[in-house]
């Protein structure tokens, strides 16, 4: 839709070739929301996938003679391809359907479809079958694939009695429902503060201003929202404003969220002990990197070491900077972390993080990310600017190579009631080599351009851009695999973080920046002074951050490394920001844990963010950082970190691209780093 002057707008196609050999044509794929279907179509849709699972299995139970590959793995894979499918679509539309109905069937959908994948998990029949297939001469993929099947059979309790089988299928759909329940109660409940005076505004960004004029009683509105949370926070003049905020945007969901994760805490205990592990923590590292529960409490204390003398050196700076106005201050409440190091960035960087926002209006960032993608990953993409979708501000796009069509994805990207109110890479459908295409989703919260506004960003959500469709772009090019249970992201859990974080270090690169920031106003391009300040100053509180995340680790953990009985989610939160952060928590930051998503889903293992930095820091060594888009790194790393997807071990993906298991070097080079490089050519 139209937008400010001097738009940028995006070109149709952007379309690198890579002179590698075409791809052969596929079955043809309409997008997913192609047939607008309405409830009832909606259910059927996923009834099929769920009745082809279904065909699938029987075929496995029933084949005779030798177990193959034909007669076993194929039709589990396929059963697999379809389960995957019905559950991606059922949780997408949970999230970002525009009907509070339609997300209500959606949710009740979501159980269902999880309901049949757990009994697939707990047959006996399919599992014994695959066990008996002999794999010795198939390909390293298949057999990693194979075993790694076996393995997450035994974790779901295969091997257990039939009574026992039947409380864990009891269990997981029960789960199922609480996970689906936690995150709705989230999306719910986006709160809104009403100001009776324009002066509270002081300090924000003028467009802010101008996008909450008074309503008709004259009462100045504003929510929970991303984009009214973070810029208030970081910028507005007003503390009581800022406090007011920041204790309705903790206090999210505490009601109903409460309950919820008592039973999410006690029926994944339960799961545990049924399986024969002490705590869900050890249960849930079981097919991860990490491996058991020991080794994340030991990752957590190892971060604290290498983070806490860095953040007290930025924490004594903001003290010093809150000084100047309350100079008897002893403490920084959680809340006011994001305003002083703004402040600081102004006084010691000279740099102001309003001034970068002009050049960033979201048509624009959105043409550089896709840009920059394009001609790192050596890909394209086409705007299907007709195709259907489940909202009319959805878009939907096509990944081309050679020419051909190698996957799909859509961009959900602005906010609307009862819409997720995070930002995540939805998997649509996966990729399966002559089958399918791999397809995802971009659900984000970004702020929408208008006739009157062009929705500027800030630094911090062109960074949040870039992670985001880091995974999706791990999602497609993963897609070409054999088999769909391998297909993009489906390796170790602790790993998927790793590739999305990398590539936010390509905000930073003014190669990158001035090839697309331009002044919305103006077309002036960001000036590289500019943008070697900002880089400078984003150096300062990446400790802190670090602590931040890391208490966050330590929330996850703590809530499923004990019995239940023996935890007390709001203690368990405030204990965790006290340890792991320097700043004090208010009272409200107790009742966070109601609104902090992951622990319906990464649950214990909210530690992956941290660890997967590790991993993406390492990672970013090996680019030229006068050039990211120089050498053979790039390809290098598209060849054998994402193109693989899950077919082997992700300790086998990041040996191959460094040469050597992960350390912690880079992470510590990247907290203490004075960012200074020159101007790019």
């Amino acid at each position: 839709m139209p937008t400010a002057p001097n738009r940028l707008s995006l070109p149709a196609l952007l379309l690198i070739a890579t002179g590698a050999a075409a791809h052969p044509a596929l079955p043809e794929q309409p997008p997913v929301w192609s047939a607008k279907p309405d409830i009832a179509a909606f259910e059927s849709m996923e009834e099929a996938r769920l009745a082809r699972a279904q065909r699938a299995i029987g075929a496995i139970v029933a084949a005779k003679g030798a177990r193959t590959l034909d007669n076993t793995l194929r039709p589990y894979d396929e059963a697999i391809r379809e389960l995957n499918a019905a559950i991606y679509l059922s949780t997408l539309v949970q999230q970002v359907h525009p009907d509070a109905a339609y997300r209500d069937h959606a949710t009740a959908m979501t159980t269902k479809v999880s309901g049949v994948a757990t009994a697939l998990s707990l047959n006996r029949g399919v599992y014994r079958a695959l066990a008996r297939l002999d794999v010795t001469k198939a390909d390293r993929a298949t057999q990693y694939y194979l075993r790694r099947q076996l393995l997450e059979f035994r974790l779901a309790g295969v091997d257990k009695d039939d009574a026992t089988r039947a409380k864990l299928a009891k269990l997981q759909d029960r789960l199922t429902e609480a996970q689906s329940n936690f995150d709705r109660n989230i999306s719910d409940d986006s709160r809104t503060l009403e100001l009776a005076d324009a002066a509270e505004l002081d300090g924000l960004p003028p467009d802010f201003v101008a996008n909450h004029p008074p309503g008709a009683d004259g009462k100045i509105r504003i929510t929970t929202n991303y984009t009214d949370l973070w810029p208030v926070l970081q910028f507005a003049t007003s503390d009581a404003l800022r406090r007011r905020l920041w204790q309705a945007y903790t206090g999210r969901a505490y009601a109903k969220n409460s309950a919820v994760l008592r039973d999410m805490m006690q029926t994944r205990f339960a799961i545990a002990q049924l399986i024969g592990y002490p705590s869900w923590a050890d249960y849930s590292a079981a097919d991860k990197m990490v491996g058991s529960g020991r080794n994340i409490a030991a990752f957590i204390d190892e971060v604290d070491r290498a983070a806490r003398p860095i953040a007290e050196r930025d924490y004594a700076a903001l003290l010093a900077e809150k000084r100047k106005t309350s100079p008897d201050a002893t403490e920084i409440a959680s809340y006011e972390r994001n305003r002083l190091s703004e402040l600081v960035r102004r006084s010691q960087f000279a740099f102001d993080s309003q001034s970068v926002r002009p050049y960033f209006p979201y048509a624009a960032v959105k043409a550089g990310i896709l840009d920059t993608a394009a001609k790192l990953f050596h890909v394209g993409f086409r705007q299907e600017a007709q195709a259907a979708a489940w909202d009319p501000s959805v878009e939907t796009w096509d990944v081309i190579e050679d020419g051909a069509m190698v996957g799909r994805f859509y961009l959900d990207m602005h906010p609307r009631a009862g819409k997720y109110s995070h930002a995540q890479m939805a998997p649509v459908l996966d990729g399966v080599r002559d089958k399918q295409l791999p397809e995802a989703a971009l659900v984000c919260n970004f702020p929408e351009p208008t006739a009157s506004d062009a929705g500027l960003m800030t630094i911090d959500e062109v960074s949040t851009f870039f992670h985001e469709f880091g995974h999706l772009v791990h999602h497609i090019l993963g897609g070409r695999q054999r088999w769909a249970g391998i297909s993009g992201i489906s390796m170790e859990a602790d790993f998927v973080e790793a590739p999305s974080q990398m590539l936010e270090e390509w905000i930073r690169s003014p190669q990158v920046l001035t090839s697309f920031a331009r002044h919305y106003q103006t077309g002036e391009t960001i000036p590289v002074e500019l943008v070697l300040r900002m880089n400078r100053a984003s150096t300062f509180g990446r400790a802190l951050w670090v602590m931040g995340q890391n208490a966050y680790s330590a929330l996850s953990y703590d809530t499923y490394k004990d019995r239940p009985q023996d935890v007390d989610p709001d203690a368990t939160t405030l204990r965790a920001f006290r340890r792991y952060t320097l700043t004090v928590p208010l009272d409200s930051d107790a009742q966070s844990f109601a609104s902090f998503g992951h622990l319906a889903g990464y649950s214990s293992a909210y530690y992956t963010y941290l660890w997967d930095k590790v991993i993406a820091e390492d990672f970013f060594q090996q680019f030229d950082r006068s050039d990211l888009l120089a050498g053979d790194a790039p390809m290098r790393y598209r060849r054998q970190v994402l193109e693989p997807g899950g077919s082997m071990p992700a300790s086998d993906l990041i040996r191959n691209f460094l040469g050597r298991p992960q350390d912690t070097h880079a992470l510590q080079r990247w907290m203490n780093e004075e960012f200074a490089a020159a101007p790019a050519n």
